[in-house]
């Protein structure tokens, strides 16, 4: 299968699926002198594994990675990173109901009309299961770009209609509580929203929104590499994802160009800007203020209620929902979405130092 693998210098490959032995990452391209350790990788899969709340999906499993290359006493080699994470709560027999039958919304149907076979067992290969190598690799980014001075934040600003306001964000503010908003008084509305939306056996959707801070300029390409086009494909990879802007996005189109543009300043020596609707990146290269972007991701698509459907044979069937899925994929989200953009950043900075003498 094709497409298992992101970035061209700072490059991952995953491997696994939900319900196989296990998951993991090739991390190829990482600079020898890192200094990482599991533990540091198991903070950040801990806070996407599953059963860590409620307002979850109430999977147990540890998520313990090993990393098998690629590390000695605690700094990277430089040769590939090798890391695996072992299944351990598989419950395939949750899924024998669906073995013929395709699933509303999800990638059943696409599955057998691409490869004509399908691991039914939580969606085999297409699970959300599959992220947790990229958080796995994405840790080592993350630990990589503080080398450099840029941190990676993401948060939940949005539940269905539930919508944060301006607040300060900080990686204590998220962590706060369980839906990770970093903002209390929307987080607690938008914990009610999930958990009444749980017991109803539906889902909701909302929005994953991002900042990259101390991001120097002149990171992405001119053309097809564009840093905003690489954060786009990072984020829409991601399962549930549904659509991506960055700046001022879809609001930018009620504004005229006057109103639009974003005026250089200098400060102490350091060019900036006064407002920052670009989302720091101009041209498709990163201007040195702040990078933000927002993911929308929709409801999950399995439900605790019977559907409609047909099975492959095109017959109509009833499909129940059955074994343990987020009611909302935004709290485990966020951590993914961290990976995804420092895995890119990474990628970028790395393809940088070789742009000019």
């Amino acid at each position: 299968m094709a497409g298992n693998s992101y970035g061209n210098i700072f490059r991952i490959s995953t491997f696994g699926e939900s319900h196989g032995k296990g998951l993991g990452v090739v991390l190829d391209g990482c600079p020898a002198g890192v200094e990482i350790t599991e533990e540091q990788i198991q903070i950040e899969l801990d806070r996407r594994k599953p059963g860590q709340s409620k307002i979850v999906t109430q999977r147990k499993e540890g998520d313990v990675v090993q990393i098998l290359s690629g590390v000695f006493e605690g700094k990277t080699t430089g040769t590939p990173i090798g890391m695996i994470i072992l299944n351990e709560n598989q419950r395939s027999g949750d899924y024998s109901h669906i073995k013929d039958s395709y699933r509303p919304s999800h990638a059943d149907y696409t599955y057998d009309a691409k490869y004509g076979f399908r691991d039914y067992r939580g969606g085999g290969r297409s699970s959300a299961r599959e992220t947790a190598a990229r958080v796995a690799a994405g840790a080592i980014a993350k630990q990589m770009l503080k080398h450099f001075g840029i941190e990676v934040l993401a948060y939940v600003s949005r539940v269905k209609h539930i919508i944060m306001p301006t607040t300060t964000i900080t990686a204590e503010a998220i962590e706060s509580n369980i839906v990770r908003c970093p903002h209390t008084q929307t987080a607690e509305a938008m914990i009610e929203l999930i958990d009444k939306t749980r017991k109803n056996g539906d889902t909701v959707g909302g929005i994953v929104s991002c900042v990259i801070n101390g991001c120097p300029a002149g990171l992405g390409e001119p053309a097809f590499d564009k840093l905003h086009a690489d954060l786009g494909k990072a984020m829409l990879s991601i399962n549930a994802a549904q659509g991506f802007d960055y700046g001022s996005g879809f609001d930018g189109i009620d504004l005229f160009g006057s109103e639009h543009n974003d005026k250089f300043t200098v400060e102490d020596g350091k060019i900036g800007t006064e407002t920052n609707r670009s989302g720091g990146i101009q041209g498709g290269i990163s201007n040195g203020t702040p990078i933000h972007f927002k993911v929308a991701f929709k409801p999950v698509a399995t439900i605790m209620r019977d559907q409609e459907s047909i099975d492959k044979d095109g017959n109509p069937v009833i499909v129940s929902g059955k074994g343990r899925h987020d009611p909302c994929v935004l709290p485990r989200a966020v951590p993914i979405v961290e990976a995804m953009a420092a895995l890119t950043i990474a990628d970028h900075v790395l393809r940088n130092r070789a742009s000019k003498l």
